[in-house]
C-alpha cells in the first residue's frame, strides 16, 4: 500500500493550473460550505487536489439535476472522457479535474459510477430491496470514499472495502434522517420491500406522508443497518495515512451520531429533521483528534484482532476499479 501521493505532473501545470484550482476553491465555498468547511480538516497535500474532483462532482449534479433535455448524461459523460484524455473542455473546473484525475490515477469508472448515481436521481429511481438501494450508495457515496482514498495515496484493495462501506453508511444515514423531507418531494429511497412488510402502501404515504410506529421500525432497521458498516468501515482507519485518520474519524463519529438523534425522536425522522448541535459536532471532533484509529469493534475482533470482511457486492467494481488504475509518472 502507498501513501505518498503523487505531485500534479509538472512544477509548469501546477503553476498553470493555480488559478484553475482557485476558481474550484471559491465554486465550492459559496456552494458547498460543508464540504468546505469540512475539508479544512485534511492536510494541505490532500486538501488541494480534492478541490478540482470535488468541483467537478457539483458541475456534473448540477448538469444531470437541471437537465430539461434528454442526452445530458451521454454529454456528461463525453465531457468526462475528454478530461480524461488530456483535452478538457475549455472551463476552470475541467483543466484542474483533468490534471488532477491523470496524475493521481483516479479510476475512470469511479466517476461514470458517480454521474450514473446522479442520473438515478434525476429520474426519482426507487429501489426494490436493500441490495438494490447499495448499488445507489455505491455510486453516489461509496465513489466519495474511493476518490478519498485514491487521493490520500491509498489503494489497497482492503482499505478501498472499508472507504465503500464508511460511504454507503453515510448514505443511509443521510436516507433515514431525510423521510419526510424526500417524501414531501415525492420521493423514497427506503426499501420497497421493507415498507410492503410493515404494511405501508406506498402511493398513498406518499399523498400524506406522516409518522407511523410501522415506519419508525423501517428506519431503526435502516440505522441497524448503516451502524454496522461504521463498524466495518472502523476497521480501515488504520490504513489511512496518520495525517488524514483525524479527519476521516471525524467525519464518521458525526455522521454516524445523526443516527443517535433520529432513535431520540423515536425514529421519527417525517414530524422534524435530526441535526447535530454544533457543541456536539466540536466534541465529537475532539474525540478524533485524541482517538484517530478506534479499537475494532467487538463483533469483528477475533483472536489475533485482525479481520478482513469482503466488500459489499455493489461496490465491488469500485474496488477492482481502484486496483487496475494506474498512476501516471
Amino acid at each position: 500500500m502507498t501513501h505518498g501521493a503523487p505531485l500534479l505532473p509538472s512544477s509548469a501545470e501546477r503553476a498553470a493550473s493555480a488559478g484553475d484550482i482557485a476558481a474550484c476553491q471559491e465554486l465550492l465555498r459559496k456552494g458547498s460550505k460543508s464540504f468546505f468547511a469540512a475539508s479544512l480538516l485534511l492536510p494541505k497535500r490532500v486538501r488541494m487536489p480534492m478541490l478540482p474532483v470535488y468541483a467537478f462532482c457539483r458541475v456534473a449534479d448540477d448538469v444531470v439535476d437541471q437537465a430539461s433535455e434528454p442526452g445530458a448524461v451521454e454529454a456528461l459523460t463525453a465531457r468526462l472522457a475528454a478530461a480524461y484524455e488530456g483535452k478538457p473542455h475549455d472551463s476552470p473546473v475541467d483543466r484542474a479535474f483533468s490534471d488532477v484525475a491523470r496524475a493521481y490515477g483516479l479510476p475512470r469508472e469511479v466517476m461514470e459510477g458517480l454521474i450514473e448515481g446522479f442520473a438515478w436521481d434525476a429520474e426519482g429511481r426507487r429501489y426494490e430491496a436493500l441490495s438494490d438501494l447499495h448499488a445507489y450508495c455505491a455510486r453516489v457515496a461509496a465513489t466519495v470514499g474511493v476518490i478519498m482514498s485514491v487521493l490520500m495515496g491509498v489503494r489497497d484493495p482492503r482499505a478501498i472495502a472499508r472507504a465503500c462501506d464508511l460511504g454507503v453508511a453515510m448514505q443511509l444515514t443521510n436516507i433515514a434522517r431525510d423521510v419526510g423531507e424526500d417524501a414531501r418531494n415525492g420521493r423514497v429511497y427506503l426499501p420497497l420491500a421493507w415498507l410492503d412488510e410493515a404494511g405501508i402502501d406506498v402511493s398513498k404515504w406518499l399523498a400524506r406522508p406522516v409518522f407511523t410506529t410501522a415506519l419508525g421500525g423501517v428506519v431503526e432497521r435502516l440505522l441497524q443497518h448503516a451502524a454496522a458498516l461504521y463498524a466495518r468501515a472502523d476497521l480501515g482507519i488504520a490504513m489511512l495515512p496518520r495525517d488524514c485518520r483525524a479527519s476521516i474519524r471525524a467525519a464518521r463519529l458525526i455522521y454516524s451520531d445523526i443516527g443517535r438523534v433520529v432513535a431520540r425522536t423515536g425514529f421519527d425522522s417525517v414530524t422534524s429533521r435530526a441535526y447535530v448541535p454544533l457543541r456536539r459536532k466540536l466534541w465529537l471532533l475532539s474525540r478524533a483528534l485524541v482517538a484517530p484509529t478506534p479499537r475494532p469493534p467487538l463483533p469483528f475482533v477475533t483472536a489475533d484482532a485482525k479481520v478482513d470482511p469482503p466488500p459489499l457486492p455493489e461496490v465491488r467494481f469500485l474496488v477492482d476499479a481502484c486496483a487496475r488504475a494506474v498512476i501516471s509518472q
